[in-house]
Order: C-alpha cells, then sequence, then structure tokens
C-alpha cells in the first residue's frame, strides 16, 4: 500500500487538464506511442470535438523511481458544474489533487468550486501552471491568484505545459513525494466506495470503485449497501488503457467489478460494496440520489417513432444513470418523454446523442424546473410541466428552486452581469476582487431563471470572458402564474410556460406576435390569446383568406351585394366552429428562441 498514490486532476473546462493526462499517459509508458491518440481518456466523438469530458474516467499508471516501482491511480473528473456530484465522488476516492490552472486565463469559477471539495475531504493540493509555452502566457499575476487561494508558497507552483511535455517530471515526483499513501485495514469487513459506472453491451454495468478495507476476490458473493442488492464478483480487475482482471485487490486499491448487472438503475455512484457474510457496519457517507434539476419534453418529429424513441432513451438511459425519463401526451405533439436532466449541458448533449447514436430526429419543448405547488387544502404538490399546475382557485402558492451562483470575470464587464442577473430576479449578496482587475459576484437566482438563455448572455456581455458556477439553495415562495396560450378559443398545452407574474405580460405579448407571423392564415379569423387562469393579457387576430363573393354582382341595388356578403358571414361563423387550426413545428421552435 505504501507504493500506491491515488490523484484527481481539478481544473475548469479547456484548461489542459485531458492534455496533462496524456503526457502524463506517454511519459509513464502506459499508452504505447501505436495506440496514442489526443485525449485518450475522451473516448466519446462528442467530449473530442467540444473538448469537454462528460464521462469521468480512471486510469493505473506504473512509474519507477528512485530504484522503486509505485502504481499512481489517476481518477478523471469531469470538469463541467452540471456534473459536480460525481466530481464529489472522485474527489471522495482520492488523497491528493491536481489543480491545473491556465496561464493565460487564471483561476475560472469550477476551478474554485471543485477546490472547495477536495479541501473539505482533505486533499493534498499540487499546483500547476498550464499553457506555460503560450506568448500570452502571464505567470506571475497567476501564480498570485494561485497563492491567494490556497495559501502557497510561489515555489511550490510547477510550471508546465500538457503540449510540449514540460514540467511532467516534476508532476510525478511532486506525487509521489507530497501525496499521502492510502491508509486502511485489510482485516477489515470490505468497504469500496462506487464513483463511476459504464455500460457495456456484452457485459453489462461495469462499476469503477476504491476500496477502503478489507480485501475483494473473485467470485466473492457481494451486496450494494444503499439498494440491498445482491451479486457474485464475476471478474474484478484494475484500469489500465484496457481493463487488466485480478483475482484478489486489497484496500487502497481502484478498479472495476463485472457482476452481470443490466439495469442501470441498480449502480449508482456514491454507494458502498460489501460482503454479503461480513457485512460493514454502516455506508460510506457522501451518498446521495441524483437529482434532476431541470425537465423538458422530448417528442419525436414523425409520430410513429415514438416505441423506437422509448428503445433509444432506455439504451442511453444504461449509460447515463442520471437521466430520468416518464411518457406523457401533449394534444399538439403526440406522445413523447418528460426528460429530467442534470443542467442545460446534460440536456445539449442527451439530444445530441439521440440524433449521432440513433438517428432520432426529436422536438424538444421548453426547459422548465421542479416547482413546488401548495394547496388551500396543504397538500404538496410537485410541478414539472406547466399543466401540472393546479388552477388558481385551488391554489394557495408557488415555491420556486434558488440556486446560489459564483461569476468570475474582468472588471470592466462587471456593470452588465449585475444589469442581467437583476433583469433575472437575482440578488447580489457578495462582491470580492480577487485582483486589481478580476472580481467575482455572488449571486442568488432563481434556477428557472437562468435555465434558458443565460449562459449565451453572460457569455455576450462579457465578450467570453466570465465563467459561472452554480448550485441549488432551496425553495422560496415567488409569485408564479401559468401562461396558457389559446387559439380560438382552444388551449394549446405544448406552448403554455410557467413564469413570474412580472414577466408574464410582456412574455404573452411576445408569444402572440410571434405566433401570428408564423401560423398560417384560414378561411376565417383566427384568435391567438395569451391567457393566465381565465383572464385574457393579449391579443392578435391573424385575418382570415377573403373570397370576393360580390364579384359577379355588376351595379345593381346594394341589397344583392349585402345578400351574399350575409350568406358569407353565416358560413365562415361555422366554419369557425367546426374549422381547427394546426400549429406549424417551426411555431414550436421559435417561441421556445423567443427574446
Amino acid at each position: 500500500m505504501n507504493h500506491i498514490r491515488n490523484f484527481c486532476i481539478i481544473a475548469h473546462i479547456d484548461h489542459g487538464k485531458s492534455t496533462l493526462a496524456d503526457r502524463l499517459l506517454q511519459f509513464t509508458g502506459t499508452v504505447s506511442d501505436r495506440d496514442f491518440k489526443d485525449q485518450v481518456l475522451d473516448n466519446m466523438d462528442l467530449e473530442r470535438e467540444r473538448g469537454i469530458t462528460i464521462k469521468s474516467h480512471a486510469i493505473q499508471m506504473k512509474y519507477n523511481y528512485e530504484g522503486h516501482d509505485y502504481i499512481l491511480n489517476l481518477i478523471d473528473t469531469p470538469g463541467h458544474v452540471d456534473f459536480s456530484y460525481e466530481v464529489s465522488r472522485s474527489i471522495a476516492a482520492c488523497e491528493g489533487a491536481l489543480l491545473i490552472v491556465d496561464a493565460t486565463q487564471g483561476i475560472q469559477a469550477q476551478t474554485i468550486s471543485n477546490l472547495y471539495k477536495a479541501i473539505e475531504e482533505d486533499l493534498v493540493v499540487i499546483p500547476v501552471l498550464n499553457k506555460m509555452d503560450l506568448d500570452n502566457a502571464m505567470p506571475d499575476e497567476v501564480e498570485d491568484q494561485i497563492i491567494d487561494l490556497i495559501g502557497c508558497e510561489r515555489e511550490e507552483i510547477i510550471h508546465a505545459s500538457g503540449k510540449t511535455g514540460m514540467g511532467v517530471e516534476e508532476i510525478l515526483s511532486k506525487i509521489i513525494n507530497n501525496i499521502p499513501h492510502p491508509v486502511g485495514d485489510e482485516s477489515k469487513p470490505l468497504e469500496a466506495l462506487i464513483f463511476d459506472s459504464v455500460f457495456n453491451p456484452f457485459r453489462g454495468i461495469i462499476a469503477y470503485f476504491r476500496i477502503f478495507n478489507g480485501v475483494l476476490n473473485t467470485k466473492d458473493s457481494v451486496k450494494f449497501v444503499n439498494i440491498s442488492k445482491e451479486y457474485e464478483a464475476d471478474e474484478i480487475g484494475v484500469l489500465q488503457l484496457k481493463m487488466m482482471p485480478r483475482k484478489t485487490m486489497r484496500a487502497g486499491d481502484v478498479g472495476y467489478i463485472i457482476s452481470g448487472i443490466k439495469t442501470a438503475k441498480e449502480v449508482k455512484v456514491g454507494d458502498t460494496i460489501t460482503h454479503v457474510d461480513r457485512p460493514c457496519q454502516k455506508a460510506i457517507a457522501g451518498f446521495e440520489d441524483v437529482k434532476p434539476m431541470l425537465f423538458a419534453g422530448i417528442y419525436p418529429v414523425d409520430a410513429d417513432d415514438y416505441e423506437e424513441l422509448r428503445a433509444s432513451i432506455e439504451k442511453l438511459q444504461l449509460n447515463d444513470a442520471s437521466l430520468s425519463f416518464l411518457p406523457e401526451s401533449s394534444a399538439a405533439l403526440g406522445f413523447g418523454f418528460r426528460c429530467g436532466f442534470l443542467g442545460l449541458l446534460h440536456m445539449e448533449i442527451v439530444q445530441e446523442r439521440l440524433d449521432r447514436e440513433f438517428n432520432m430526429d426529436v422536438i424538444t419543448t421548453v426547459p422548465n424546473v421542479k416547482y413546488l405547488a401548495y394547496t388551500k387544502k396543504g397538500e404538496v404538490i410537485e410541478v414539472h410541466n406547466p399543466s401540472g399546475l393546479p388552477e388558481p382557485n385551488y391554489l394557495d402558492h408557488v415555491d420556486e428552486p434558488m440556486i446560489k451562483g459564483s461569476i468570475i470575470s474582468q472588471a470592466e464587464y462587471v456593470g452588465g452581469i449585475i444589469k442581467l442577473c437583476i433583469d433575472k430576479r437575482g440578488i447580489l449578496k457578495n462582491q470580492i476582487y480577487l485582483t486589481n482587475n478580476r472580481v467575482e459576484l455572488t449571486f442568488e437566482l432563481p434556477l428557472g431563471e437562468i435555465v434558458f438563455d443565460f449562459y449565451d448572455k453572460l457569455k455576450s456581455i462579457s465578450k467570453g470572458y466570465a465563467s459561472f458556477d452554480y448550485y441549488q439553495t432551496g425553495y422560496k415562495p415567488s409569485k408564479l402564474a401559468r401562461l396558457d396560450i389559446l387559439l380560438n378559443g382552444e388551449m394549446v398545452d405544448a406552448l403554455s410556460t410557467l413564469s413570474h407574474v412580472d414577466n408574464a405580460y410582456p412574455l404573452g405579448r411576445r408569444m402572440c406576435e410571434k405566433l401570428k407571423e408564423l401560423i398560417p392564415r384560414q378561411q376565417f379569423d383566427v384568435a391567438i390569446q395569451a391567457a393566465i387562469g381565465s383572464k385574457i393579457i393579449a391579443r392578435e387576430t391573424v385575418k382570415a383568406v377573403r373570397k370576393d363573393v360580390t364579384s359577379k354582382c355588376y351595379g345593381g341595388d346594394i341589397t344583392r351585394k349585402r345578400k351574399l356578403l350575409e350568406k358569407q358571414k353565416k358560413g365562415k361563423k361555422r366554419m369557425r366552429q367546426v374549422g381547427n387550426v394546426e400549429v406549424p413545428q417551426s411555431a414550436f421552435l421559435a417561441v421556445l428562441k423567443i427574446d
């Protein structure tokens, strides 16, 4: 155990984490030059294209240092805020962390939030200044930021470059000298933390774990504490570039277990593995069920593809256990699914994967968050969909989820950022100058206001410099109203939204104006109305296509024209009663993009 080191890498998106991991793998000879490709650990096409880590990965490196062979387990973490729970479990499986900061950009919001998680778990932090080969690197400024943040000495900061391989040897020696070896007792009952799982179509779910106490052998009977299911360990082993089976694994080891599990819900990140005949007294702390923050309807463009869409989402869920879904139907869009996501990036990735991996054309409705509706009888209803909100005469009040957001930006953009947050009903809680040109702003904001276009607007205001990180803080009462869109007096449920009372009037008016442009003209007037409850707050009319019925009257008495016009009027009235208005697909997509 003295020769094992378990560590993770903490970095903001695009600070060179995957590239530096590539250099470590090459330097230790874990990856041969023949097998090497950029971003070795990112095995999804989507990860490579976007340059982000979606699924965390673990890999074992062997390194000879001063005549001793060491085993270094790198437990990679996703950098994006949506996957913060996975990050917290990966950090819990380590004793140390590399803090990688881009020398050209300085410290960003997600670096700070993940660093605090590592400090809470008492990890040894090794600061690394990456991208030092670039001409626009600012080593002195960024070093000052790191020293302010973690209170280290200037000499402790390693200068490195993932591209050229500079500083890699120094990083490896620091990992061995500074990060403590794992401690554990092999004589105690088995206690292992699951920090990730992947789905293999042939072998079922493969769970990645780190053993804290005890010994695990192949063919042992094991159980997952939080789910109380029992399995046999068909295969255990360590994770190198490929899986390497082992007969026995001991305290301090990081590896994988295959036990023929086929359903994703049975393996949960953060769960504890122990023996059936000699279980541990209590589970490893920190386990929680991943709760979706965001809900949206996903519908097939062609109604006949419904069953195919169900199969596709089920297969996707095996690979991504944090995706949840329930069937729902809409009068306008037909049958589809209400899906729960961790955040906007997660939603975007699921859509992209449905398109690429399963060739599914889907329509996604406006994303919503989970509200709590309290009725006058004292019942609490979870509302994931505007149509689930009780009628105003039964409703007492609605609570909406709040978040605490941290925005780090250059000082010149502070005014625009504060205005954006206040427009989104935010409250400024704190403002700290990290350096003379970098500010950290802390806001309390309703989650429902940021799920839509907040991030895009923040990026455009700050010319791409601001970084944003948030976590949910709880629920607060709010004045919310359901805004319905009526066509010819009929409600279109797919266009309903939940909105704050102050924003409902302008939003209703904009939606009516937009729909007026998009709905094709009929032979009768079509009324487009926005309503809150039974009160109409905005109206637009799509004028009828008019047929000139009086064209055959050449002069003559006016009553002849009147008679023909009256006859036409009756026909139009009857047509309006039986005619129904189809909403084109483009209208749904355009309403989603209303600004």
